[in-house]
């Protein structure tokens, strides 16, 4: 079975352009994404979906010079990316995971994958995230779902933000697809711990140089002890507005 962690990824950003090759502890952003997903124990294969248009051709060259797995699809249709994406490369179950989140944890994608039942022994379950109900750090998320409900979103969603946002047909439609949320104790949805402003690259920045060593990875409960002792991170980026649906 292939698990594959699919992390779209462009260079067109609405706020703040060209964010996953930006320097980060000296390696672009998008090289710790892959580099943290790297110490999962389930995931078996990461890819990096990028969009066919000419200022990602950068992405595709990073990825080839690095070894990293590389799909271009639609720009828009983000939904038709991960779709193709996931039949090239094989994928029976697919964790989306976003470009400008280079803290992502695999401990918690892992405790999520042990979490998802195998299909072929229990009941089955089309989709999982940490979203649904968020609990999580903004920065954390991770969704889960196999390719039939992936296969089957790519056929029948029809909405513009549905096809952009990927998932949004799976978890507005209970009635088709078994859901679970993964929750988190205590409630640490407060922070955020993604890249979308200026304000949030800094705090980054800011864990990196605390945290980051080359070859050692540094887990969600060393920056929740980073924050007990340096409380003043938290303003950093706390007055940034998450950009809502279809925005």
């Amino acid at each position: 079975m292939t698990i594959a962690a699919i992390v779209q990824a462009r260079i067109g950003s609405s706020r703040l352009p060209g964010k996953i090759l930006m320097d980060l502890a000296g390696k672009p952003m998008l090289h710790h994404v892959v580099d943290r997903l790297s110490y999962s124990k389930l995931i078996n294969k990461t890819v990096i979906a990028t969009t066919v248009l000419p200022e990602d051709d950068r992405t595709e060259e990073y990825c080839t010079a690095n070894n990293f797995n590389c799909f271009r699809g639609s720009s828009s249709d983000v939904l038709s990316r991960y779709y193709e994406a996931a039949v090239k490369f094989g994928a029976d179950i697919i964790i989306r995971i976003t470009s400008d989140c280079p803290v992502i944890d695999p401990i918690i994608i892992d405790r999520m994958l042990s979490s998802f039942p195998d299909s072929r022994k229990e009941e089955p379950l089309d989709y999982m995230s940490n979203v649904i109900e968020r609990t999580f750090p903004r920065g954390l998320d991770a969704e889960i779902f196999t390719f039939p409900a992936l296969e089957k979103t790519n056929r029948e969603a029809s909405e513009d933000f549905e096809r952009e946002h990927v998932t949004p047909f799976i978890y507005r439609h209970p009635e088709l697809f078994k859901l679970r949320n993964f929750s988190n104790q205590p409630d640490l949805s407060r922070h955020r711990w993604t890249v979308d402003t200026e304000e949030d690259l800094r705090l980054i920045k800011e864990i990196y140089k605390e945290l980051y060593r080359p070859g050692k990875l540094f887990a969600s409960d060393d920056i929740l002890r980073l924050f007990e002792r340096r409380p003043e991170l938290f303003s950093i980026n706390q007055k940034v507005r998450q950009k809502s649906l279809g925005e």
